[in-house]
């Protein structure tokens, strides 16, 4: 259950995200929405952060000193850092702080084959996947995920980093060997022709759309990341776009996200579901304020009301579960 965070009349909001770099664009940004609503907006430093563990109390420090507790925060967690992270956003959850994405959500999106075994669970059309360890043989693999091409990623790449286009079965079979042969962990997928290397990218916010690109990789590179030179335009999402980024989203349980799919001849597909999605590309594809959406979300669940002093917080009980 939910349960709605009220604000005293008069209390300024004082919301902390969640970031180590203050001149990232999407931090800017948001600071910025922040701002125009008269808000306390702050930067913290997750990894400078420490908590006090105590019958009854929780803490957390920064700096060296007791940080106030905030009516929200937004984590903006970098993927190499998930495990703190979270331990963090946890622990404001656990404080009664409103957060825009749950800690067990941020988690499970990050972990890419998790999040693949819960899309399917609520039956979320994806890319035919195959995972197996080492002792595999590479020429099973290659069978089970219906043959070459193929696409192999490292579960821990990110940005494109870590993926691989591999056509043709001897070539398949050498990249798995030697994968294998250094213990990485793989996800083998079939390759999507038809997606012409490009995909889209919904960003959702509460429930809802509220902005969509069309990214295209760079000439000769099927990965669209922007990160590895592919270009962004505003996307009109089809209705059955629309209904698999959201009902993505809901799979997850992320109250903020970017829903990656790509085209194909069934329909879209989803890639991934990222927890910390960028605002500069949707912003400057499609010329909206993102931003302010999020802050939008907040300012739905810290509500000012008159004559109330207690502090009820819209926390979804799962997410600060172990």
């Amino acid at each position: 259950m939910y349960h709605k965070n009220i604000l005293q009349k008069g209390t300024k909001m004082k919301v902390y995200i969640l970031s180590r770099n203050t001149e990232l664009y999407s931090t800017k940004r948001l600071i910025e929405a922040g701002q125009a609503k008269n808000w306390d907006i702050q930067v913290i430093d997750y990894l400078k952060c420490s908590i006090e563990i105590m019958k009854g109390e929780l803490h957390i420090n920064y700096l060296g000193k007791k940080l106030p507790t905030p009516d929200a925060i937004i984590p903006r967690i970098g993927a190499s850092r998930t495990f703190y992270g979270t331990a963090m956003v946890r622990h404001f959850e656990m404080m009664d702080v409103f957060s825009t994405s749950g800690n067990l959500a941020i988690a499970r999106s990050r972990d890419k084959l998790r999040s693949l075994q819960v899309l399917s669970k609520h039956n979320v059309d994806m890319p035919r996947t195959v995972f197996a360890s080492n002792k595999s043989t590479a020429k099973d693999v290659i069978a089970l995920s219906g043959g070459t091409p193929l696409v192999l990623k490292i579960l821990e790449g990110t940005q494109g980093v870590g993926v691989v286009l591999v056509d043709t079965e001897k070539a398949a079979k050498s990249v798995l060997d030697a994968f294998y042969g250094m213990d990485v962990n793989l996800l083998v997928q079939e390759f999507i022709e038809e997606a012409g290397g490009a995909d889209i990218r919904a960003f959702v916010v509460d429930g809802k759309v509220v902005g969509a690109m069309k990214r295209q990789g760079a000439a000769g590179d099927f990965r669209s990341n922007l990160h590895q030179g592919g270009s962004a335009t505003a996307h009109k999402l089809t209705r059955k776009e629309k209904s698999t980024a959201l009902a993505a989203a809901k799979a997850m349980g992320l109250g903020i996200c970017g829903v990656d799919m790509i085209e194909s001849s069934r329909g879209p597909l989803v890639m991934e579901v990222n927890s910390s999605p960028g605002l500069e590309g949707i912003e400057k594809s499609t010329q909206l304020d993102i931003a302010g959406k999020v802050m939008d979300y907040i300012e739905k669940n810290v509500t000012p009301m008159s004559d109330e002093n207690t502090k009820k917080r819209k926390i979804k009980r799962d997410s600060i579960g172990a």
